[in-house]
């Protein structure tokens, strides 16, 4: 089914490539892992290079807004904001020798955390990102499993681009809480939002359920996040799929759904590109 929607993509959108995962959160069980285009099995040889390769957990791409989730996530449980802490959000911030803006323009305006999730609010998740500072940001970087392999039964696992603490320039605050400037895997992104669904356990990802007919030993996960701040976290992602929402058209009727987008540009000989990008979603059912 996985891979009939994404074929239905590619056809629709032409991208250069696709990929899909569904996930149980509850223990990390892995229900399909899908890429397009398909490559046939009987001549690998017609399929381009990125496509003869499991892109779930062998490609990186910088994850762009979806990222925004951990930045709030660390902010939560450090106590340096709470759903409702108001900010004044300018039009653009200077960040070092960088002038950031939003999306789409805007004017100035007051929002709380999570209206700056709700709206995808680029200013905002650096301001959440300077109230961190840069040596906890990093902190939650690694803590959601960022720049270390997921731990998955298959081979060719990436473990993505994460840069260290003393490389940061003045201006990676002002990028990387935004989701730009580092590397991840869809696996990683997909092992992190199952964590907040799930009340705050990273666990690893797996696509062995039984072997010779018993039940295979399931990896063990452990606490990243409180139940509370898990739960507070899943609240403000339900607010994108509603009015002013940057995924009110994904919504599915009979479903709360939480989630989250992202549009990342595509680097490319050294700078971002203009035309080229990554979009992404993540998100869970139902959103309680």
């Amino acid at each position: 089914k996985a891979e009939t929607v994404l074929a239905e993509l590619g056809e629709r959108w032409k991208p250069k490539g696709a990929t899909a995962i569904v996930m149980d959160p509850r223990d990390g069980g892995l229900l399909a892992v899908a890429n397009w285009p398909q490559v046939n099995a009987n001549e690998p040889g017609d399929a381009p290079d990125y496509a003869r390769q499991n892109r779930a957990i062998g490609a990186t791409y910088e994850p762009g807004s979806t990222f925004k989730a951990f930045t709030v996530a660390g902010a939560l449980e450090d106590r340096k904001v709470t759903p409702d802490t108001m900010f004044h959000l300018d039009p653009q911030i200077v960040v070092a020798d960088r002038t950031i803006g939003e999306a789409h323009p805007r004017g100035p305006i007051t929002a709380s955390t999570a209206e700056i999730l709700k709206q995808s609010s680029n200013v905002g998740a650096i301001k959440i990102g300077q109230k961190l500072g840069t040596k906890r940001f990093d902190h939650w970087v690694r803590r959601f499993g960022f720049g270390l392999p997921t731990g998955i039964d298959l081979a060719g696992e990436e473990r993505g681009i994460v840069p260290r603490l003393e490389d940061y320039s003045g201006s990676s605050i002002g990028n990387l809480p935004m989701g730009q400037g580092l590397a991840v895997t869809p696996m990683q992104m997909a092992v992190a939002y199952a964590a907040i669904a799930n009340g705050g356990i990273l666990r690893p990802p797996h696509v062995v359920e039984r072997v010779g007919g018993r039940a295979a030993k399931k990896p063990k996960g452990h606490r990243i996040l409180s139940d509370a701040n898990a739960a507070s976290l899943r609240r403000m992602l339900e607010g994108v799929f509603g009015p002013g929402g940057t995924a009110s058209g994904a919504k599915i009727d009979g479903y709360e759904l939480s989630g989250k987008t992202g549009t990342a540009n595509k680097p490319e000989n050294g700078e971002y590109s203009e035309t080229k990008y990554f979009s992404s979603f993540v998100g869970f059912a139902p959103a309680r």
